[in-house]
């Protein structure tokens, strides 16, 4: 026998394990996973205070996490440890600043002025990896980005022009807009992030965040804010510890360090597309024209511009 023949076969991945490990896949479902996390954020005011409802939801999905990453978490504590400090940047402003100013801002703002500023989020990822790696947009990019926040336009103000003209403006849309500048950095410097495990990241990310705001959680309780004992708190926890929080992050950091910050930013918004298909299907509301031409123009632009 040949020393061919006794070699291993190489070790090529699945069909199944391409199709789940796709950067596009996880795109899309981070943003499906994030696609209520306005909602709940807006049903917990009154019953979770904004600060402390950002730690502890990461410190639960921290504890969720460890029983399947504690054997990652070893194996890539010397890339930890030599690299300490790019992580810790990007868990300082990617979780405890954006997730602590978020909740805040949900508290001030509607879920409308959220929804049409978060949209011009793919645009401030772009224009921070421009800023600070000199990334450029491609023509294609560009309008594939326009056509998709057209798109998310005609969907939010419900395809009537006079929506957007009464918009007004507070202390919480001041906030939204720090955090999309937050945001965009933390995106654009996901390229910075040391190769380890994707549940090592986001266990560190989560565990850390808790962490660095327990002073909230002080502060807030020592003003009287704390967790009301009610089933919408309950609930509204469950969900943002782990669909917005552990499993959003999880598919976004990885499809973002595959297709980096230009390409991947306008995958947030299929976010209205998902809220638009949950409101139809589980709330029963009417499917309107705005709704299909806004549908259609999102994942047109969002194509055109995750081409390379």
């Amino acid at each position: 026998m040949t020393t061919n023949e006794n070699a291993a076969e190489p070790d090529t991945p699945s069909p199944l394990r391409r199709m789940v490990t796709n950067p596009y896949l996880l795109l899309a479902l981070a943003g499906l996973f994030w696609s209520g996390n306005h909602i709940a954020g807006k049903a917990a005011a009154g019953y979770a205070p904004p600060v402390s409802m950002a730690g502890i939801r990461w410190l639960i999905g921290a504890m969720i996490l460890w029983p399947f990453v504690h054997k990652h978490v070893r194996n890539d504590w010397p890339v930890i440890k030599a690299n300490w400090r790019v992580i810790l940047f990007l868990i300082v402003i990617g979780g405890a600043f954006f997730s602590a100013i978020q909740y805040q801002a949900l508290n001030y703002t509607t879920a409308l002025n959220a929804s049409i500023f978060n949209s011009f989020a793919p645009v401030v990822i772009g224009a921070a990896g421009a800023l600070l790696f000199r990334d450029r947009f491609s023509m294609l990019q560009m309008l594939g980005i326009a056509i998709s926040l057209a798109g998310v336009m005609s969907i939010v103000s419900r395809g009537d022009l006079a929506v957007l003209q009464a918009m007004t403006f507070n202390f919480g849309d001041i906030l939204l807009l720090i955090n999309m500048a937050i945001w965009a950095v933390y995106c654009a410097c996901l390229r910075m992030l040391p190769k380890m495990h994707p549940l090592t990241f986001t266990f560190l990310l989560g565990l850390l965040t808790g962490i660095l705001l327990i002073p909230g959680y002080v502060w807030e309780f020592s003003q009287g804010l704390y967790f009301q004992p009610a089933w919408r708190t309950l609930i509204v926890m469950a969900y943002v510890s782990i669909f917005p929080a552990v499993l959003a992050y999880i598919c976004w950091n990885e499809g973002m360090r595959q297709v980096g910050a230009a390409r991947g930013g306008v995958f947030l918004h299929l976010i209205p597309i998902y809220g638009a298909i949950l409101a139809t299907t589980l709330l029963g509301e009417q499917l309107m024209l705005f709704h299909i031409i806004g549908c259609a123009m999102i994942l047109g632009g969002v194509f055109l511009a995750a081409r390379k």
